[in-house]
This record gives structure tokens, C-alpha cells and sequence, in this order.
């Protein structure tokens, strides 16, 4: 059997304001051919098909019609819901979808299989939707270890997996489990979700997983081999910055009549790269730079010892998808351990108290010598009046 492992579409999502539905659309739709190239007999979605819980109608057309696809493509579609996901919306109709589409959402129904059968018997898969504790425990009373309540994502999916492989037991045959979470030995690196990095990381012990022939996780951006039975795929779009020398794509799994015969990274486009510039302004704004990278998404990492005016609109008149702008200096000698009010106090001219200021508010940068010379001008200019008076 060939499996397709996908995850992470977040469909809707937006990238520095910018819609990503058109490009995230031209991605599907060539995964969708490489699920007909490769007579892919099943295509696993490993949660967050949505990027909100409240999705807009466009965001709902693209999902059925990519759907659809895949289905006349002559593959199984097997879903799961994703922490970004409403599983009540992900999964409201899933009893009125096609034959071959198969919603995943009830934690209750973790132990029971979508079974495709091929040459070599039946293959059980088993749908994890994202569990979060506080919301899920009411369905598990008394499950963790000597019945204590599940209170964390790797006790809570220890128990699914514990029902996953109770459902093995019933069902003879090779297995394939699906889950969305964060798994231990991540490279915490690569993709990881905002709510990941602005929260703690509930990791879940990779012996957690033990017992089916793959498991195909989603929750991170970025495709991970954390054994040869247990991968991230990744979101098939780059979302931020920090992806941008990531690859996109997906897994082609073969199945044997043994269990797990091989694996293999499909690549799926890129339709616009994501590049980082460094550099002075006026170096980012070099004609062989502007050569190379107008028709991508660029920030901009500007390295003068002062902000410059209107960085993003000088910018944007050569890099018309410049999304981000960042001011970072560059150090060109160990800041001063002096305070303001030190460098005031030991000031004996006005000269040098507005030395100390320039220093203060310009992280360091005194007075160029152009500015020099006009704050001389200005204070002579100022004793002169006050001679007249």
C-alpha cells in the first residue's frame, strides 16, 4: 500500500498581512498530481487544515475542491483536527462526505480503525485528533497511569495510543496511527508553531508511540525523522521567515506485507522563496541584489549605526514583496558602561551634553561630524543672540 503523509495546510493563514491562499492553492494542487503520478492509495492530513477555528468561506471552497481531487485522483483521504482546528466544524459533516473521505475528529472513537484493504490484507488506520487536557479529560475519567487524571498533551496521548493499540489487538493486520502534538526530539529549530513558542513545550515521549508500522504526526513546519516509523511532514507552504531554507513536501510511505517497506520525500514547489538580506541599506539595495531577489518575499535586516527614514517605503520601490523590516547595528566597539547621568555629570559644555544625549538615545552612536559642525553653528549662533540681549 502507498500512503501519502501530509499535515500543516492552514488554510487561511496569512503571511505579514498577506493572503496565502492562491499560492498555498497552486501547492495543493500540485501534491495533487503527485498523488496521481504515484497511484498514492491513501493521503494522510495529520491536523491543522485550517488555520482558525472560524475559517472564512474561501477557506472552506479550497479544502472541498482540493478533496475532491484527491478523491477522483483514486485515493482515500483520511483526516485529522489540528490544535488551530474546530474539530466541531472540521468534523460537523463528515458522515456526508463521499465514500474515500474519512474526518477524524472524536476522541471517543481513538481505538476505531478506517480500514483499506489491499493484495496483502487490511491496514488499520487510527485518527488522534488534537487532545487538549482541560477539554478531553471528561471523555477519560480516571485514565492515566494507576487512574490519575490526565492533566498533560503526553499524558493524554499516551492513553490514545494506549487505545490505539488496544484497537490493534481487536484488528489483525497492519496499523497506521495519526496524531498532531509535539513529540520529544524535535529540532526545536524547524517550524515550530507560535502557540509552541509563546507556551511551554508538553513534549510526548517518542516510546509513546510504539506498536503501529508509522505514525504520522503534524504540529511542527518543518519535516522531522524522529525514528524510521515516526516523521513530521511539515506545512507544505513556508509561513515565516524562519522556514525559508526548509523543504516543502510531503512522505511517500510503502507498506509491504510485512509492515514499513520504504520512505520517501516527495518536494513540492515553492511558488515565492523567502530570503533574509543583510546588510547596510544601501547595500541591501545594491542592483545585484535587487536583481536576485525582487520577486521574492524579502526581510530586510539593515546593519547602520542609525535607523534610516522610511526603510520599508525605500525598500519596497525595488522589493515590491518586501514583508519585514529589522534595524540591527553593527557593533563596532564595546558599549560604554557608563550611564547617562554618569556621562551628564562629568559633562562641562554643552558641546558634550549633547554628545551624551546623541550616545544615549542612538545606542551608542555619537555625533557624526557633520552633525558636529551644525551643533557648533547652532551654539554659536545661540551665544551671539545672548550677547545682543
Amino acid at each position: 500500500m502507498r500512503i501519502l503523509h501530509t499535515s500543516d495546510w492552514h488554510i487561511g493563514r496569512t503571511f505579514h498581512g498577506s493572503s496565502t491562499m492562491d499560492a498555498l492553492a497552486e501547492v495543493l494542487s500540485a501534491l495533487t498530481a503527485q498523488v496521481r503520478e504515484s497511484a498514492v492509495d491513501v493521503v494522510i492530513i495529520a491536523g491543522d487544515v485550517f488555520d482558525s477555528a472560524t475559517p472564512a468561506g474561501p477557506a472552506y471552497t479550497l479544502l472541498s475542491d482540493t478533496l475532491l481531487a484527491l478523491a477522483e485522483s483514486g485515493a482515500k483521504v483520511i483526516v485529522t483536527s489540528g490544535n488551530h482546528d474546530s474539530a466541531a466544524r472540521l468534523g460537523f459533516q463528515a458522515r456526508l462526505l463521499r465514500d474515500g473521505i474519512h474526518v477524524l475528529t472524536d476522541p471517543l472513537a481513538i481505538g476505531t480503525p478506517v480500514t483499506v484493504a489491499d493484495a496483502d490484507g487490511p491496514v488499520h488506520f487510527f485518527g488522534i485528533p488534537y487532545l487538549e487536557p482541560a477539554i478531553v479529560r471528561q471523555h477519560f475519567p480516571s485514565a492515566g497511569a494507576d487512574g490519575a487524571e490526565l492533566r498533560t498533551q503526553a499524558q493524554t496521548m499516551a492513553h490514545a495510543m494506549d487505545l490505539v493499540r488496544a484497537g490493534m489487538s481487536a484488528h489483525e493486520g497492519r496499523s497506521v496511527a495519526i496524531a498532531h502534538c509535539f513529540a520529544a526530539g524535535v529540532d526545536a529549530t524547524i517550524g515550530l508553531e507560535r502557540e509552541v513558542r509563546q507556551g511551554g513545550l508538553d513534549m510526548v515521549p517518542l516510546e509513546v508511540f510504539d506498536g503501529p508500522d508509522y505514525v504520522a504526526l503534524g504540529h511542527i513546519h518543518g519535516r522531522q525523522q524522529l525514528s524510521d516509523r515516526v516523521r513530521y511532514a511539515g506545512a507544505p507552504l513556508h509561513y515565516s521567515f524562519g522556514e525559508q531554507d526548509k523543504p516543502r513536501g510531503s512522505w511517500l510511505i510503502d507498506l509491504d506485507a510485512a509492515g514499513l517497506a520504504s520512505v520517501e520525500w516527495l518536494a513540492l514547489p515553492v511558488p515565492r522563496r523567502l530570503v533574509t538580506l543583510t546588510g547596510t541599506l544601501e547595500e541591501i539595495l545594491s542592483a545585484e541584489n535587487i536583481e536576485a531577489h525582487a520577486e521574492h518575499w524579502v526581510c530586510a535586516v539593515y546593519t547602520d549605526a542609525l535607523p534610516q527614514t522610511e526603510p520599508m517605503r525605500r525598500l519596497r520601490e525595488s522589493y515590491a514583496y518586501c514583508a519585514m523590516v529589522q534595524h540591527q547595528p553593527t557593533a563596532t566597539e564595546a558599549p560604554s558602561t557608563r550611564t547617562y547621568s554618569d556621562r551628564l555629570r562629568t559633562a562641562l559644555t554643552d558641546t558634550e551634553r549633547i554628545e551624551a544625549f546623541l550616545e544615549h538615545v542612538r545606542a551608542g552612536q555619537g555625533a557624526s561630524e557633520g552633525e558636529r559642525e551644525l551643533i557648533r553653528e547652532v551654539l554659536d549662533d545661540r551665544v551671539r543672540s545672548e550677547a545682543l540681549v
